[in-house]
């Protein structure tokens, strides 16, 4: 059976013999009890890479944005965010399920939202309205293929939200991107930020993870919001581990995901009929098909007879996605493949 070349999504990645030995060998406790040693080690190693107080692992970046909201927020607070982030459209109306929260989804300009468009959105007291509580931004930018939020634009957006009394959420699920691509540290990138959202197992290559990361009392908070959601695990160091592993050793390997994307970025930019949506700054490729020369459906279809999985992404649109499981033997067959698929 032929390999498939998987670029539905970075989170599609399996660990491999290392990563697995290192699962194996991981030294565990009950982590809802605080004693598991490698969670442990995890959650205040993540919490120094990002300058803040306290962390908290839990299963999933839904997960940690969802605990994020609940534990920096009253039911029936608003929250400022882009119109197409992974809030707003992904993550099954949690905020308002599970938190009573209202959403002011802004236009974003590819997914970025500023301080100046922000400014006139926050509500002054009243009783007929929301309390404005919190702004929540994405970095990397999964709907604006990958767009990296600008630093500076961040520190505007924080500094607005320290005049006004709000907090700042940043949903850095593939936040290793940004940095591996800027070189802005994370720290600098959590400056920005109250709490944050990082995960593991979307361009690290982890199974399972994501962490929380913000101030002692918040992170407190979250831990309850935690149980309260299912999220309290016990012997996670298996989880914990693989994490770590992801972090220190898989974190410089993004770079070349980000080389990889842009070669099918320069390929897709070079045929008539398709059109990319955005630059590609890290590892996400989103391009338009003109469906009278390229039908969605037969499109995808031609890309799986090679071998190559890509997903819809909205009308007309294709996603692909390149990870740790890439190799340049598979671009090649990819850039080989788009270059050969014949308009109808």
């Amino acid at each position: 059976m032929s390999k498939s070349i998987d670029l539905r999504s970075d989170t599609v990645t399996r660990p491999g013999p290392e990563m697995r030995r290192v699962i194996a060998e991981a030294a565990v406790g009950d982590d809802v009890f605080g004693d598991d040693p490698s969670v442990n080690a995890l959650e205040e190693r993540i919490a120094r890479e990002f300058g803040k107080e306290a962390a908290v692992f839990v299963p999933s970046g839904t997960m940690a944005n969802q605990v994020a909201l609940a534990a920096t927020t009253q039911p029936g607070d608003e929250v400022i965010l882009d119109r197409q982030s992974h809030i707003f459209n992904y993550e099954a109306a949690g905020g308002a399920v599970l938190s009573g929260l209202q959403f002011n989804a802004l236009d974003g300009k590819s997914g970025i939202i500023t301080a100046e468009t922000i400014a006139p959105h926050i509500r002054r007291a009243d009783i007929h309205c929301p309390v404005t509580r919190l702004i929540a931004i994405e970095n990397t930018h999964n709907r604006a293929g990958g767009k990296i939020f600008p630093l500076a634009e961040m520190k505007a957006i924080k500094a607005l939200a320290g005049r006004h009394g709000l907090m700042v959420h940043l949903d850095g699920a593939r936040l290793a991107n940004a940095v591996v691509a800027t070189g802005v540290s994370f720290k600098d990138y959590g400056a920005c930020a109250d709490t944050i959202n990082l995960c593991f197992s979307k361009g690290l290559g982890a199974p399972i993870g994501s962490i929380l990361i913000s101030d002692s009392e918040t992170v407190r908070r979250a831990r309850k919001v935690r149980k309260r959601l299912g999220g309290g695990m016990r012997q996670a160091g298996i989880l914990a581990a693989a994490a770590n592993y992801a972090f220190e050793v898989n974190l410089p390997k993004l770079k070349l995901d980000h080389e990889h994307a842009a070669r099918i970025g320069r390929v897709v930019g070079s045929i008539d009929g398709l059109e990319l949506v955005g630059s590609v700054e890290t590892n996400i490729v989103i391009f338009r098909l003109d469906e009278t020369a390229f039908p969605l459906d037969r499109f995808l279809a031609s890309l799986r007879a090679a071998g190559i999985l890509a997903i819809p992404f909205g009308p007309s649109l294709v996603r692909m996605v390149t990870h740790l499981d890439i190799d340049t033997a598979d671009i090649e067959v990819v850039e080989k493949t788009l270059r050969e698929i014949k308009p109808q």
